[in-house]
């Protein structure tokens, strides 16, 4: 049975990074009692900083709120995604054990294992990241992202390069498609007919992934979107010295870095971008996300 003093908050925000930090100061301006627990500290008036409350406490975090909201993603390395605390993980299995019957969790790419039990719990699960709207949404700042982590790690103009898509899935698309926009000369690449054919439809050169290999030396900009090992050491090879890479595939599986560092190629593995850049926008839809399913 939840404490007592359930609902003394009305939502309780569980580490993340800026997205989910950025999410607290629009609770409270909407009028929510927030409880922060592990959050990225940010920058807000101090009106709406003395409505918020700080805890160092899980228990008491998971304990004062029916609404949990946690980052994206919810989990990494079996333990409670927290951007600024790294030094004692908390565990899945501890926030199991925390969490009380008709709570609703609120974050994303929440574990399947995790997602079962709370059902049998009657806990409900919402996963930003199953809502298509909301992953277009992380799209597009992660388009952004990828192309500004592209111009801090290299010298040159995007305008008139030489700019390579892999994969013209969500983000590919938008990649793209913000490429074109700045004028880089923009080749699609996948093993995907109907992705091919849209690209090409919609103006862009297209290349098919079997011939990668043979043609990743004419490229000066590199972005890999596919979450499986294309950037082989057979491709890695023929990289031009000159070129960036920026991979964005999840857990690093799209290259493989031994091989690229081993070649002194400039290679960059850029995961959380959304938060990283643009955890104020993100905010916004994801608070609109919550507040519409309360």
């Amino acid at each position: 049975m939840p404490p007592r003093n359930m609902a003394k908050f009305d939502i309780a925000i569980l580490g993340g990074d800026r997205r989910t930090a950025c999410m607290a100061p629009i609770l409270a301006e909407k009028g929510y009692r927030v409880l922060c627990f592990c959050t990225v500290q940010i920058s807000c008036s101090p009106s709406i900083k003395s409505k918020l409350t700080f805890t160092d406490s899980l228990r008491e975090a998971l304990d004062s709120a029916q609404v949990i909201i946690g980052g994206i993603p919810f989990t990494k390395s079996d333990s409670l995604y927290c951007e600024e605390r790294s030094d004692a993980p908390i565990s899945i299995s501890e926030l199991q054990r925390g969490i009380h019957k008709h709570q609703k969790i609120f974050a994303g790419i929440i574990p399947e294992d995790f997602r079962r039990t709370c059902e049998e719990r009657e806990i409900s699960c919402h996963d930003f990241m199953l809502d298509e709207p909301m992953t277009l949404y992380n799209a597009v700042s992660t388009a952004e992202g990828a192309i500004l982590e592209a111009l801090l790690h290299k010298d040159t103009n995007i305008h008139m390069s030489s700019t390579l898509v892999l994969g013209y899935g969500r983000c590919g698309k938008i990649i793209a498609d913000r490429l074109k926009g700045l004028h880089a000369c923009v080749t699609v690449c996948s093993n995907d007919a109907n992705e091919l054919a849209l690209a090409c439809a919609l103006g862009f050169e297209t290349l098919h992934l079997s011939k990668l290999w043979n043609n990743i030396c004419c490229f000066e900009y590199i972005f890999n979107t596919i979450p499986a090992r294309v950037l082989n050491r057979r491709c890695l090879e023929k990289v031009s010295p000159n070129a960036i890479v920026i991979d964005i595939a999840s857990n690093r599986t799209g290259a493989d870095y031994e091989t690229a560092q081993k070649l002194n190629i400039n290679i960059h593995f850029c995961p959380g971008l959304p938060g990283k850049y643009a955890g104020e926008s993100c905010a916004k839809y994801l608070t609109d996300y919550v507040i519409n399913r309360l």
